[in-house]
């Protein structure tokens, strides 16, 4: 599933949301230097706005669509899995994992991350927590259970709280304790909203996980049933959007 999001790149780039410039701008000001490693990079989102801050981004990606889409955009990416990436002895001042560190194996993408990391070069593992209102979740799962009752996915709630995700990334704080190679770990969090059009939205779903290895016939009757429950509620909502971070100093030397 990893390399099922560059089935269509274009539309992937296009309406998955950007990151807070709040977390960018954090992310840079507490490492030293310019040199970024994006791991998982995809088409270049988070990278793109780590360029505008004035860093030097190299991306990592296994799917050669999505770095393709990435590179005919500026980003320099080497296609390959992270855990097989060979960093032929270069370090950088910071690493960062945007919506990918959980196709990593946590602990040994951890310890490479360490060996990718100069002294003092910091660690950010970060994602998106977005639970839609209720009514479109819950329209959401009954349809993805209906047409895909066999897909993990079909087991899981409609919505899942916020404390759930935070225990996820406790979980990646306390693989990076393990490697005894970082300061200890900070979790940070940003708030922030989006408002999205019921046209936005269908854009935006078939780009996750869940849908992006459905035949077209399922994919249409699920976002058939999501569009009916966004018209309900007058053809918009506002996403509440929680950005959060894990993130790390690499240990100086002794």
């Amino acid at each position: 599933m990893a390399e099922s999001f560059g089935t269509d790149a274009q539309r992937y780039d296009q309406a998955r949301p950007g990151y807070p410039d709040g977390l960018v701008a954090r992310i840079v000001a507490g490492s030293p230097g310019p040199d970024v490693l994006d791991v998982g990079c995809g088409t270049g989102i988070a990278a793109r706005q780590f360029q505008a801050a004035g860093c030097v981004v190299l991306g990592v990606e296994p799917d050669a669509r999505m770095a393709e889409f990435a590179q005919a955009r500026g980003l320099r990416v080497e296609v390959a899995a992270f855990e097989a990436w060979e960093p032929a002895g270069r370090v950088f001042d910071a690493l960062i994992a945007a919506q990918s560190w959980h196709w990593l194996d946590p602990a040994s993408g951890a310890v490479k991350a360490a060996q990718a990391l100069r002294p003092n070069g910091r660690l950010a593992i970060f994602g998106h927590v977005f639970e839609p209102p209720a009514e479109v979740a819950e329209s959401f799962a009954a349809s993805y259970r209906r047409v895909a009752p066999d897909s993990p996915f079909s087991n899981q709630p409609a919505r899942r709280p916020l404390a759930m995700y935070q225990a996820g990334y406790a979980k990646i704080a306390d693989k990076i304790r393990e490697t005894e190679q970082f300061n200890d770990p900070e979790q940070w969090r940003f708030d922030w909203e989006q408002s999205y059009t019921r046209d936005q939205w269908l854009d935006l779903l078939p780009t996750t996980g869940g849908l992006t290895r459905l035949r077209p016939d399922q994919l249409a009757e699920i976002l058939d049933a999501v569009g009916h429950a966004i018209d309900a509620l007058g053809g918009r909502f506002t996403m509440h959007y929680t950005t959060l971070a894990t993130t790390a100093v690499r240990a100086g030397t002794p």
